[in-house]
């Protein structure tokens, strides 16, 4: 016993030790809530790194009971094919859109308004969806501590509002602070895997016996063998959130080199590219990325092979996969049940603190939806640590909502979370296509548009088989449901609250969300586009019914001119002002002073 406690105060004093601390002097250079290499991995990489709790077990409980286990490998290499494609896509689609946004910028930028609002409509409900399904499942590990996993709902339901309800107080305290407790988290986590590891390496080679259970397994002929094949490989590819994530979350990063980088620069001056590439904010983004290569791939590899060779997987001993195996690697050592309680804890926390990222992406995504008209304004408050509180909020209250109406079980949230993951992926995949395709020659265009092309291929067909290999636990729903959200986002943005001028852009962009620069001008340009996107589905509502006969005065003057990209970022002048003040009515300097404001401060409320 005074072993695992042991090994436990070393551990966590390791990981604490090197956990990274936010400096209070970023706040004033790099603005409120910035974060580098070390915070960055914990918030953005903990909802991928944390799927080795769940994801492997969705994927082994689709072949279990059909007693075609051994058919998890096959899975376990589509699952690593798949993250190196979209790894290596994502990776390389920073260097373009390095100004946050993900799939959503450059949907706009390469391919239509339209497109690039069901991107954002979609991605809303990924996030959230990520938070229900990150909390739920640490309350299936608490409960698995127990032997009491799948039994009562409501306990499922009260463990993860109450794990969502921590996240949700965390986060709105600031991102440097949330980071610390992350990464800590993360290094214990780290650490005590390799100890489980190493206690099932030594079971194994001891012959410890598999569990021995009584099970009724399901024949099934060999083309259904392959639908759960699909199905298997389709639930192991539900943490690749984390690529969008991170794209996504890129502009709460500081720009500037990780310190690795400055040390190879110094060090290792012949690997100029390689460190060119991991450079800034952008390469601090890869370097998270980076580990989404391979991680989920070698860890669901591991998982599997001793999930087959010790008989256990979700519900075996009213356990989870993880707890199970976790059980038999830990108390291979003196006292390892403390530490088979520990990880277990662990994962509650980890799997609780996954929801830190989906809190952090709602705030990146939140606030441009109400610059572009989709969202009302009251949502745009910044606090002084930089976090949009409300964003947070109103995202905690739909999650617990959700929480309740699938009672609580992880299995009925999954699909509506892990499919709309590959819809942003297939768009970011076009997107980068469309940005070779502009501005390279020769062999690398027509490589590299066919590379490009061929992940956006696999994305889109995997979109398909979450739908597909999901059809009897929800799948037709989420059809249902995609196809009821895009329609609503069109409502929300041709609905009089959807219109934005250049004085309400300017002022939600500049003065409330406080953000300045490449940023700024960005999602300013992006408002304007959908500004023309809004106008354009207004006037064919009109045409349409003006063909029934029903004929009425155009009521709405044409938009501003969002013009080209590269203008409004202003790549050759970083420091001109932004594109929207030409359309904002300044006042004249007079004798006796500036006039005093005679017009209605409704407006500039929050």
């Amino acid at each position: 016993m005074f072993f695992s406690i042991g090994l436990l105060i070393v551990i966590a004093f390791l990981a604490y030790k090197v956990s990274p601390v936010e400096k209070e002097e970023d706040a004033h250079i790099h603005g409120a809530g910035q974060i580098g290499l070390l915070a960055a991995l914990a918030l953005f990489g903990v909802d991928y790194f944390t799927s080795y709790f769940y994801a492997t077990g969705e994927m082994m409980h689709a072949l279990h009971p059909y007693g075609i286990q051994q058919w998890g490998y096959v899975a376990a290499a589509i699952i690593s094919v798949a993250n190196i494609v979209f790894g290596g896509l994502y990776m390389y689609s920073l260097g373009i859109f390095n100004e946050g946004g993900g799939s959503y910028t450059a949907s706009m930028r390469y391919l239509t308004p339209g497109l690039s609002l069901v991107v954002a409509i979609v991605l809303i409900q990924d996030y959230i969806f990520t938070v229900v399904v990150s909390a739920l499942s640490g309350g299936d590990q608490l409960l698995s501590v127990l032997g009491l996993y799948g039994t009562n709902w409501i306990w499922h339901f009260l463990i993860g509002g109450t794990l969502a309800a921590i996240t949700w107080y965390l986060t709105i305290r600031g991102r440097g602070e949330s980071a610390r407790v992350v990464f800590t988290l993360l290094g214990v986590f780290i650490m005590m895997t390799l100890v489980m590891v190493s206690g099932l390496i030594y079971a194994n080679l001891n012959g410890v016996k598999p569990v021995a259970v009584e099970e009724a397994i399901q024949q099934v002929s060999f083309g259904q063998a392959l639908f759960h094949l699909l199905t298997a490989s389709m639930k192991g590819l539900v943490a690749l959130t984390g690529l969008e994530a991170m794209s996504n979350g890129i502009q709460f990063v500081i720009n500037e080199d990780a310190s690795i980088v400055k040390w190879g620069r110094k060090r290792l001056p012949k690997l100029k590219g390689l460190w060119d590439f991991y450079s800034g904010k952008a390469g601090i983004g890869r370097f998270v990325q980076t580990s989404f290569l391979f991680y989920g791939g070698l860890t669901t590899y591991m998982l599997t092979f001793f999930a087959i060779r010790f008989n256990v997987f979700d519900g075996t001993l009213g356990r989870t996969l993880v707890g199970n195996l976790a059980y038999i690697g830990f108390t291979q050592l003196p006292g390892g049940t403390i530490l088979f309680w520990a990880y277990q804890i662990l994962a509650v926390a980890l799997l609780a603190a996954a929801s830190m990222t989906a809190f952090q992406d709602l705030q990146a995504t939140g606030w441009r939806d109400v610059a572009i008209g989709e969202f009302p304004e009251f949502i745009v408050y910044r606090n002084e640590q930089g976090t949009f509180t409300r964003s947070v909020t109103i995202g905690f209250v739909i999650t617990i909502a959700l929480m309740l109406l699938v009672r609580g079980q992880t299995s009925v949230a999954v699909p509506f979370y892990g499919v709309g993951v590959f819809m942003p992926i297939t768009v970011m995949g076009l997107a980068v296509r469309r940005h070779i395709l502009e501005h390279y020659t020769g062999s690398k265009r027509k490589w590299g548009a066919v590379a490009a092309a061929g992940a956006a291929v696999l994305a889109a067909l995997v979109f398909v088989g979450q739908i597909v290999g999901k059809w009897q636990e929800g799948g037709w729903m989420v059809l249902i449901s995609f196809a009821v959200l895009v329609l609503a986002a069109n409502a929300m943005l041709i609905s009089p609250g959807g219109h934005r001028d250049p004085k309400q852009i300017h002022r939600i962009v500049r003065d409330k969300a406080r953000v300045q620069g490449a940023m700024a001008s960005i999602v300013e340009w992006q408002s304007l586009k959908m500004q023309e996107y809004r106008y354009s589905v207004l006037m064919a509502v009109t045409n349409f019914f003006g063909m029934l006969g029903v004929r009425r005065p155009t009521r709405f003057d044409p938009p501003v001119a969002a013009g080209d990209y590269d203008h409004a970022l202003h790549v050759d002048h970083p420091e001109a002002p932004s594109l929207l003040d030409q359309y904002i009515i300044k006042p004249q300097p007079q004798l006796g002073g500036t006039p005093k404001q005679t017009e209605s401060g409704r407006e500039e409320s929050s």
